[in-house]
């Protein structure tokens, strides 16, 4: 048995502005601050070197903890999709994988958002215990990633965040 199972998180979003504004806000360093993982008041280091193996960080400080989230980009396509690895060495040095893929319609974009979440087990564990870690993994990420996006949605369509996260 492996040390770890893989549960794959799929969302879809639909936005008001055009696919390149959105893709724009996961890439733009000021962008990113204002809503990914936190908001721009606790969000303290952003970097960005958006290329096809370029690396990118965030650090948010909360309650006194620092968390630093690290990946690479593995695909970029300009307005369409783009590939990154995550991780966050302070819980685990396991790295997940995630895909945005934009699409224009008539009344704006659709964001198709699959996050591959890797999920550590010890050796020991039964198969309910991984498909509970697997569960809880996939319901703690889809949390997260919900309020991001309603920052995500309210940044691109009215240039501001007020959501509190």
């Amino acid at each position: 048995m492996n040390n770890y199972s893989t549960t794959v998180l799929t969302m879809a979003r639909h936005f008001e502005v055009p696919a390149e504004k959105v893709y724009h806000a996961w890439l733009n360093p000021e962008m990113m601050k204002k809503w990914l993982f936190t908001l721009e008041r606790t969000n303290k280091i952003i970097r960005n070197n958006p290329i096809v193996g370029g690396d990118w960080e965030i650090v948010d400080h909360r309650g006194g903890v620092d968390y630093r989230a690290i990946g690479k980009y593995v695909e970029l396509d300009v307005p369409h999709k783009l590939v990154f690895t995550f991780k966050m060495p302070q819980f685990s040095e396991w790295e997940d994988t995630i895909a945005v893929e934009l699409t224009e319609t008539s009344q704006g974009c659709e964001m198709i958002f699959t996050h591959n979440i890797n999920v550590p087990h010890e050796p020991s564990w039964t198969e309910a215990d991984i498909e509970k870690a697997k569960a809880e993994a996939y319901d703690g990420t889809e949390h997260g990633w919900n309020l991001m996006f309603m920052g995500l949605k309210e940044l691109v369509e009215t240039g501001k965040v007020s959501y509190t996260g």
